[in-house]
């Protein structure tokens, strides 16, 4: 089949908050091929930068639109797939969100493929099984550690095995960012797994990240996630050497490429790599993550606070690594990321979520929610019209 068509459509909340919420717009992709079927992806970036990236003029030999690599291409099989991610990394090199963009007609084709195949994505990337998740409860910390306690009572009275907290006011001061943590723990109780996100808030600060080890440690918390920016690998380093106990370092969802996943793991020495599918290229790339990360001794983790949609793509590159065990699971999205598919992942008895059967993704987009949500879009260069927001309908 050959790709004829891309659209995307930038949708959003009426209101932009100020907070670490990245479920308060969305990127969809679709992807029309000739035979009639088409696939659905989404980017986990600023929606208007990412369809910029689709149609911009070209600058040089190293920096032309993603379009110039996908429109037109045959896709016969995953090999295809893979072929013409290199390809957009070849000509969009200097492009620096081409792998935003490129993440979402990934995920796109690997539905489409899934959709004339008949079999679910993680089964054409060779996966024999999928293995449930145990899915933990994604949601930023309260205001205060009165509110995040009621925030874990109510995630431990859902039936999770698991919850991060993060953001927020998280890492400004150190007897409050005390108070949180031990807050998180007791309204969680012992049994249930804690998390914590610092969102990259020290830079490549050891010494402020090492404040709260005594804190994580006594809490038994598993994971300190970001507390440094992305490329920040000794700062990884040395902190993950101070850790005692099961507490690991986390991080990789700000990885827009292998290789950079790849030196978190191998310089950064972190315990467990997020990825999220939506920035680092798409699928392709993030099953080139996972199973890399399966021979290093890292854990591998999804990195999602979007929609359905982005949950489901995140998981099909890691499905069959068994001992990758956790995944991301928002409890705090938006009406528009929580509306987006007519289907859902819920979480099972066991506290675990289970990858769709169906061909594909196996998630549908609602239209109603898109068309409550979109906003148009025109893109113009002096008398050139660009791009302009699709029909939804066709």
């Amino acid at each position: 089949m050959k790709i004829e068509i891309v659209d995307f459509f930038y949708l959003a909340m009426p209101a932009i908050r100020d907070i670490g919420d990245g479920s308060q717009d969305a990127l969809l992709v679709r992807v029309a091929a000739d035979n009639g079927l088409e696939g659905w992806g989404e980017c986990e970036a600023a929606p208007l930068v990412s369809i910029a990236a689709w149609c911009c003029p070209m600058s040089h030999s190293a920096c032309k639109p993603v379009s110039h690599s996908v429109l037109g291409r045959a896709i016969g099989g995953p090999a295809d797939i893979r072929a013409l991610t290199k390809d957009v990394r070849r000509h969009s090199f200097d492009l620096l969100q081409a792998d935003h963009t490129l993440a979402g007609i990934d995920m796109a084709l690997w539905d489409l493929l899934g959709k004339e195949r008949g079999e679910p994505v993680w089964k054409l990337l060779g996966w024999e099984r999928a293995f449930p998740k145990i899915a933990y409860a994604s949601q930023l910390f309260g205001d205060t550690p009165a509110e995040t306690f009621r925030k874990a009572q109510g995630v431990r009275a859902r039936g999770f095995r698991a919850a991060k907290f993060g953001w927020g006011p998280f890492g400004s001061e150190l007897a409050a960012d005390e108070a949180h943590v031990r807050a998180a723990r007791e309204g969680l109780g012992p049994d249930v797994a804690l998390l914590v996100d610092a969102g990259t808030v020290w830079g490549e600060d050891v010494e402020a990240a090492a404040q709260r080890l005594p804190v994580l440690q006594a809490c038994d918390v598993l994971w300190l996630e970001e507390p440094f920016v992305s490329g920040a690998l000794g700062a990884y380093r040395e902190l993950g050497r101070r850790m005692r106990g099961p507490l690991r370092t986390a991080g990789g969802e700000g990885a827009h490429e292998p290789f950079m996943a790849r030196n978190l793991i191998d310089f950064g020495e972190v315990g467990y790599i997020q990825i999220d599918a939506g920035r680092i290229g798409g699928i392709t790339s993030a099953y080139e993550v996972a199973r890399y990360a399966a021979t290093r001794g890292a854990a591998y983790v999804n990195h999602t606070f979007t929609t359905p949609l982005a949950l489901s793509a995140s998981l099909h590159p890691y499905a069959g690594l068994e001992h990758a065990a956790l995944c991301e699971y928002p409890v705090e999205a938006s009406p528009l990321a929580s509306a987006l598919t007519r289907e859902t992942l819920p979480v099972d008895a066991d506290g675990r979520i289970h990858l769709p059967e169906r061909p594909g993704l196996g998630m549908t987009p609602n239209p109603e929610t898109i068309r409550k949500y979109l906003l148009p879009v025109e893109i113009r260069v002096g008398s050139r019209l660009l791009y302009t927001t699709p029909m939804l309908s066709r």
